[in-house]
């Protein structure tokens, strides 16, 4: 323990000798100096959140009806904003501008609140992305598989069920793909890719509005209505279920603020990442909200109660089956990317583990130096290699056997956004700022929290039970298309 101290306390001089004399190149935590700006934030916001969820919010408005539907999709665009200035706020703990940097999630959690409840926003926190992976795996197959079965489609003169496939092999090309990216170290190494993504989600969802808007010309009329799915079309009972369901898709849909932190980590100073971090979460919001609010919305008047779970997988559409190719290939570029953006954190946590507690382990933390013509070296780490393999091997597997898109959705999206997005950072924000306790912004607060946990257990119970009624009718490893 002594040895460590005083490892630790020459480690520190050499920061701040190194600080001195490079401050054109290090940060004030010795580390190398970080170049993020608003836009490269609201850019890593954006790719994270605009992904396939955005696909079942026809479906989920489609459960709620033209009141209650727009209206929680605005109530949770509100609250995850809301809420993503507060978490802003907990990157430095004490001074703004100068206080101590929390690089992690976790990291927040341990300086504002500490105790039992680090545990619990790690396992929440990396539970959760282990889910994401599985959820973006599934979404893509589906994708993949949509361009196969528009084609056939087209080639078969307008048979509708022309093709048999399995979901199986699917997974597993984007697996392949996983385990290349995975080997990127850092999360700000992939900026180029999550531009890419971010294009890519504009892209799809854009098709997807157009085509809804023709079809809603084509039927000469807006479907729907104010209360959602008739019963007749459902059940009562399965009316109640859909509509819980259709919670955790929305909240699915708004979902990144277990990433939030780090990416501010990769915002440069000044002016103070807080102050930064809040402009891009208003930008990213509002740039998410109008696309997600036009494609729910349109969807929903184009199917009414029959709207697909997957707006451009579901089949609503047919033709122009090119145009179908081109939407679906860029949900798969975009989920590529987006696995990532969820995955780097729950990578890097596992690995400062594992160096901190085998901190003489060459396997662990030895980089081997890989000559690359044209490139720098590129240090290939074993433990990053074989561990990040097997990640990706897993959730491809669980994937594999678990292919219910919106159940998936639903589940990930309830579990996530109550204590991630809105109980930690309201609670973190409360004893940063030493708000007393009962009093009128203190109550306010706690409101919002109590709010959101009873949507959050309504909107798992409604998954949960969705999920059991799939699962009573799937067979493992047999998923036709």
């Amino acid at each position: 323990m002594g040895d460590n101290t005083a490892k630790n306390q020459v480690f520190d001089v050499s920061v701040n000798v190194l600080q001195r004399g490079n401050s054109k190149f290090f940060d004030d935590d010795g580390r190398p100096k970080r170049t993020g700006t608003v836009w490269t934030a609201s850019a890593h916001i954006i790719t994270a959140v605009i992904g396939s969820g955005v696909l079942s919010l026809a479906w989920a408005i489609a459960q709620l009806g033209w009141i209650a539907g727009p209206a929680v999709m605005l109530l949770f665009s509100f609250v995850t904003y809301y809420t993503s200035t507060l978490l802003a706020a907990c990157y430095r703990s004490g001074d703004p501008v100068n206080g101590k940097r929390n690089y992690t999630y976790m990291d927040a959690v341990r300086s504002n609140l500490g105790g039992v409840k680090v545990k619990i926003c790690g396992v929440a926190q990396y539970l959760n992305l282990f889910g994401v992976a599985i959820g973006y795996t599934i979404a893509s197959s589906i994708s993949m598989m949509a361009i196969k079965k528009s084609n056939c489609f087209h080639s078969s003169g307008g048979k509708k069920n022309p093709c048999r496939m399995n979901s199986n092999p699917y997974m597993i090309a984007f697996g392949i793909a996983q385990i290349i990216f995975s080997q990127i170290p850092d999360f700000d190494q992939l900026w180029w890719l999550y531009i890419l993504a971010a294009v890519m989600s504009f892209t799809y969802s854009s098709i997807g509005l157009g085509l809804a808007i023709a079809k809603v010309a084509e039927n000469g009329t807006i479907k729907g209505s104010l209360t959602g799915i008739s019963i007749g079309t459902v059940t009562q009972t399965q009316k109640i279920w859909r509509s819980f369901q259709a919670l955790g898709d929305i909240a699915f849909a708004y979902s990144y603020s277990m990433i939030l932190i780090e990416i501010q980590d990769t915002i440069r100073s000044p002016p103070s990442e807080s102050k930064t971090m809040k402009r891009a979460s208003f930008v990213s919001a509002v740039v998410i909200t109008v696309p997600y609010m036009l494609c729910g919305c349109m969807g929903y008047a184009a199917f009414g109660d029959m709207s697909p779970g997957n707006l451009l997988t579901g089949f609503g559409f047919y033709n122009p089956y090119w145009l179908l190719d081109i939407a679906n290939a860029a949900i798969v570029i975009h989920l590529v990317a987006e696995y990532q953006v969820y995955c780097q954190p729950l990578f890097a946590f596992i690995e400062k583990q594992a160096a901190s507690t085998y901190p003489d382990s060459q396997f662990i933390n030895k980089d081997i130096k890989v000559p690359i013509p044209g490139f720098r070296p590129y240090n290939l780490n074993l433990f990053r290699l074989v561990w990040r393999t097997v990640f990706v091997i897993m959730t491809t597997v669980i994937s594999m056997m678990l292919p219910f898109f919106n159940d998936v959705v639903g589940i990930l999206g309830a579990l996530e956004f109550w204590p991630l997005t809105v109980y930690f950072p309201v609670e973190m924000y409360i004893a940063q700022e030493k708000i007393p306790k009962w009093s009128t912004r203190w109550v306010c607060l706690q409101t919002i929290s109590m709010a959101c946990l009873v949507i959050t257990i309504a909107a798992t119970v409604g998954s949960i039970a969705g999920g059991v009624q799939d699962l009573k009718s799937y067979k493992p490893f047999q998923t036709t298309y």
